[in-house]
This record gives C-alpha cells, sequence and structure tokens, in this order.
C-alpha cells in the first residue's frame, strides 16, 4: 500500500515538473518573439544621372520569373542555415521559416505588389502566419528583417508592413540598369525596362563629339 502511495507522489512530482518545464519554454519563447527589435527603414534613394543609353521592354511571364528571383535567393543563402522562397501566384507569396531557439516555425506571407513610378516595387502585406502562433503582423516582420538574409537593395518596413524592393538599385555586372513597367500576376503580363548605357557596348557617347 506504501508503495503505491509512494508511486502515486513520485508521479504527480514529475508531473507537476514537466508542465513546470514545458510553461516556463513557453513563456521564454513568448518573450523571445515579443522583445522589441530595432528596425532599419530605408528610404529609396534618387536615381543615378541620365546617360547616353537604349532602353528596352523585356516581357516574361511568372514562372520564369519565379525561377530566376529563387536562383538568386538560392545562392544567396550558400552557406547559411536559413531557408525561403517566393512564390509568384495571384499575389506574391514568401515561403520560409523564422529560426527559434534550436528549432524553426514556418512563415508564411502573402504580398499585393505595387509598381512605383520610378520602376521599384512595394510588396504590401496582406495576411501572414506563423505556424499556429498568433502573433502582430509587425513584430513577424521585425523578426523576419532581422533574422531571414535579403538582399542590399530589399528593405523590409514592419511599421507600414511592406517590403520595398528598389529593383533600379539592383547592381548588375553589365551596368544595365533595370526598372519594373507592369506587374499584373492576375494577368500573367509583366514587363521590365533594360537601359543599356552606351559605354558598356563600347560605343562614344553623342556629347563627346
Amino acid at each position: 500500500m506504501k508503495n503505491k502511495q509512494n508511486d502515486k507522489q513520485i508521479w504527480k512530482r514529475r508531473f507537476y515538473w514537466l508542465f513546470f518545464i514545458n510553461a516556463s519554454i513557453f513563456l521564454l519563447f513568448i518573450l523571445f518573439l515579443l522583445w522589441p527589435v530595432s528596425s532599419n527603414e530605408h528610404l529609396p534613394s534618387e536615381s543615378a544621372q541620365d546617360e547616353d543609353s537604349s532602353e528596352f521592354t523585356v516581357r516574361t511571364t511568372k514562372k520564369n520569373l519565379n525561377e530566376l528571383a529563387n536562383a538568386y535567393i538560392d545562392k544567396l543563402l550558400q552557406g547559411t542555415n536559413h531557408h525561403y522562397q517566393i512564390i509568384l501566384d495571384e499575389d506574391v507569396q514568401l515561403l520560409g521559416e523564422l529560426p527559434v531557439f534550436s528549432t524553426t516555425v514556418p512563415l508564411v506571407i502573402h504580398f499585393n505588389p505595387s509598381v512605383q513610378d520610378n520602376g521599384d516595387i512595394i510588396l504590401e502585406q496582406e495576411s501572414i502566419s506563423v505556424g499556429l502562433l498568433q502573433l502582430p503582423n509587425k513584430k513577424i516582420m521585425e523578426y523576419m528583417n532581422k533574422y531571414l538574409p535579403m538582399p542590399e537593395w530589399v528593405t523590409v518596413n514592419p511599421k507600414k508592413e511592406e517590403i520595398y524592393v528598389a529593383v533600379t538599385e539592383m547592381e548588375i555586372k553589365s551596368n544595365f540598369r533595370v526598372r519594373v513597367e507592369q506587374f499584373d500576376l492576375q494577368s500573367n503580363h509583366l514587363a521590365f525596362k533594360i537601359k543599356v548605357p552606351y559605354e558598356t557596348l563600347g560605343i562614344e557617347s553623342a556629347k563627346e563629339h
């Protein structure tokens, strides 16, 4: 009889300890996500000065641009433990993982793309989820900005819940300049303006004559 009582007491102690440990881990996890982090709000820089060049329009599809974007992301993430990808469907989707302690939680964000007058794109957040957690969108974007590597010309703005994609500031080896002309995902109409400086082609500027 005494042995049964002792077993019950031991089981109760173990149960309370497990409950206490799980509750502590959960509280630490919530504090980790809700703790304020610094934000780097970036305003797009002014366009480069005009130069002698020719401009061409390049049209493509969601499939082609999707493959190109994810190939760029894969190269950017080489040597890191981070994983995310872009899906161009009816909207722009970012699928990835956010690191939390020794594990990760799935991240899914839907964006509405908006082409700017200067040829850049703003991705306005429409919906966001991190696994089964219910957290403020702003806080999730703060941690996405902190933990997910992004190109220098991509700026996450948690306050406005958007991402600024400064396409016009992309550094291309050929010295070409790119800007977005059309980005209609529903109709699958994507068009870009490519500016080719004469100097890149070895053509002397008309101003020099």
